[in-house]
């Protein structure tokens, strides 16, 4: 205590306990205050009582010297607040260069444990803004895990710590797996090892691991199967790592557990986390022999989301995929299939099972799918929302589809009540858009031809060529050019993608046109065409009324015709207007400009080409 606050003490102008606390504070002492911050004693004047601060937002700043006293927090000079106050550039040069060291500063001043939110409060705002902080920090716990001096907890609510002597990253890990007291602290400590597996530069000092792993999945397989599972798939990534471990020759195994859990086998599976799962997953081909494929197949079909791609992962990579196709394709027709495999099969539409996935049985299994599950507590919409959102499914779905299908796909669209309206009208609007025929199934007013066409063999015959070039060529050549235009990349930016899919749509269309207009045509050589009146199969030569001048047509199919040689298809509007009349009979056809009256004055059979 200084001679003028040992003064201040006995004439009562302090008392003890303050003057002791001033005494701490002289005039160039750092100091805290709650409300203003940090600042630095400029000095004390016992005259008038007073203390000045200054503080980074007010210089000069006075108070009465107990309530100096009193209110302020003597700092040292090494710590964060400290040297924020007095050399904030440089500690902003020292968040760039040493976050670590930055960090231990920080603990340091805080006693030597701090909290993520706690020292976010030091750095936010006076270093970082908040963006710049969040991306910073996650590039400097990578720095903070590989300091000894760091302890990095494993839960976000812990703190970090400032050790007093270095620890290795390897010794902190091992240190904290044998303080962890519970499955769950345990499984979390040992997710931490894995990750720094090759950060062991001692195998052997995870042998203790691998024994109190197979202990503690040993007590544990019963009560907490899933829990024990996690733990032997952790023990065979450590020794895939380091085979010179050793393991319990007769202990559990990953494939023991699955073949007893065979009854629960998708559910058990379903309970893993992500990373796990995958290494469980490969484990059934032991586990089931020479059935593990059907035992796959049938997870594939009732597991979860993260089950489903695992498990058609695993069979697709050990060469069972026309196995799996067949499956497939039996689940789809009798729509036994659930949401979470048809979303699988949505999103891998234009992998190995596209032809499986691109027909309209595929779309009618998802409807199927979708009234089965709307009425469950939890009901799932990914599928739902993969359909609406996905602009490209729905098309893709029914590529394939003949007229009929289409219009099937059409009214299942329009009758099912899993689509609220907004969303139906915007299904029905994409095929519409690609299949205008089907239109007048919306409006009520379809105009679905239904009588048979009359066509020539020579134009039946041509129009069957013209389908197996599609159907044989242009089609498959298509599916190449998708597969190819797929390896270019991003989807959303792949023209050549986008232009072959198009294409694909062009061309389904015409295929589905061309199956139309076959499946109603009928085929004639019009040797029944008789002489005397206009009718189709004859040739009938008319005069114009208005200046004497003739014309000569010949009525023949649907696909015949040919201005050239003047020959009209009896569905024309001038065939139409002919046809039925006798040589004499005069008659209104229409031309380019206007109806005009002509008489027959001729009508003989076909001779033919």
């Amino acid at each position: 205590m200084t001679e003028e606050i040992q003064r201040a003490v006995e004439s009562g102008k302090l008392n003890k306990r303050d003057g002791d606390a001033l005494a701490k504070l002289p005039p160039g002492t750092f100091v805290q205050h709650k409300s203003w911050g940090y600042g630095v004693i400029a000095g004390h004047d016992f005259l008038l009582g007073q203390t000045t601060i200054n503080f980074r937002s007010k210089k000069g700043h006075t108070m009465q010297l107990q309530y100096a006293a009193e209110s302020l927090t003597a700092l040292a000079p090494d710590h964060i607040g400290a040297r924020k106050f007095s050399d904030l550039d440089g500690v902003k040069k020292l968040a760039k260069s040493d976050p670590a060291a930055l960090v231990r500063i920080v603990l340091a001043s805080l006693g030597g444990r701090a909290t993520q939110e706690q020292i976010t409060q030091q750095l936010v705002p006076d270093l970082f803004a908040e963006p710049a902080f969040k991306k910073w920090w996650e590039a400097a716990k990578k720095d903070l895990k590989a300091d000894p001096l760091i302890g990095v907890p494993q839960k976000k609510s812990e703190g970090f710590l400032l050790r007093e002597e270095a620890l290795s990253q390897t010794d902190e890990l091992l240190t904290a797996f044998r303080a962890a007291r519970t499955l769950k602290d345990q499984i979390l400590a040992l997710d931490n090892i894995t990750k720094a597996l090759g950060s062991f530069s001692d195998p052997g000092a995870l042998q203790p691991v691998v024994s109190a792993i197979e202990e503690a999945s040993r007590k544990a397989v019963k009560l907490q199967t899933g829990e024990a599972l996690q733990l032997l798939v952790v023990r065979d990534e450590i020794c895939a790592k380091f085979p010179a471990l050793s393991r319990n020759v007769d202990g559990l195994t990953v494939a023991g557990i699955l073949r007893e859990q065979e009854g629960r086998l998708a559910v058990l599976l379903g309970e893993l986390p992500a990373a796990k799962l995958k290494r469980a997953v490969v484990a059934l081909p032991e586990a089931f022999s020479d059935h593990w494929a059907a035992k796959t197949t049938s997870v594939f079909m009732v597991g979860n989301s993260k089950v489903v791609p695992e498990a058609a992962r695993l069979l697709i990579e050990k060469g069972r995929m026309d196995e799996f196709g067949m499956a497939l394709d039996r689940a789809i027709r009798d729509q036994s299939i659930s949401t979470e495999a048809l979303h699988w099969l949505c999103d891998e539409r234009h992998g190995p099972y596209g032809e499986i996935a691109q027909n309209p049985r595929t779309l009618n299994a998802i409807i199927a799918a979708m009234e089965r599950d709307q009425f469950k507590e939890k009901r799932d919409r990914k599928l739902h929302d993969l359909l609406v959102n996905d602009q490209e499914l729905v098309l893709d779905l029914i590529a394939t589809a003949d007229d009929d299908e289409l219009r099937e796909v059409m009214q299942k669209v329009m009758m099912t009540p899993v689509f609220e309206e907004l969303n139906k009208r915007s299904l029905l609007g994409r095929i519409v858009r690609v299949y205008p025929d089907l239109a007048g199934l919306i409006t009520g007013k379809d105009d679905k031809p239904k009588n048979e066409l009359i066509v020539s063999w020579a134009s039946m015959e041509r129009r069957k060529a013209d389908y197996d070039e599609l159907v044989n060529r242009k089609i498959p050549q298509n599916r190449q050019d998708i597969q190819i235009a797929r390896s270019y990349g991003d989807l959303r930016e792949n023209f050549e993608y986008k232009s072959a899919k198009e294409q694909q749509r062009v061309l389904m269309r015409q295929k589905s046109e061309l199956e139309r207009d076959l499946a109603r045509a009928r085929g004639t050589d019009f040797a029944d065409a008789k002489d005397g009146a206009a009718s189709i199969g004859t040739t009938v030569r008319v005069r114009r009324m208005r200046d004497g001048g003739e014309d000569t047509y010949t009525i023949l199919g649907a696909w015949d015709t040919d201005p050239a040689r003047h020959i009209i298809s009896y569905l024309s509007q001038m065939a139409q207007a002919l046809i039925g009349k006798p040589v004499g009979a005069k008659v209104t056809v229409p031309t380019e400009t206007a109806d005009e009256e002509v008489q027959i004055v001729a009508a003989t059979a076909w001779k033919g080409a």
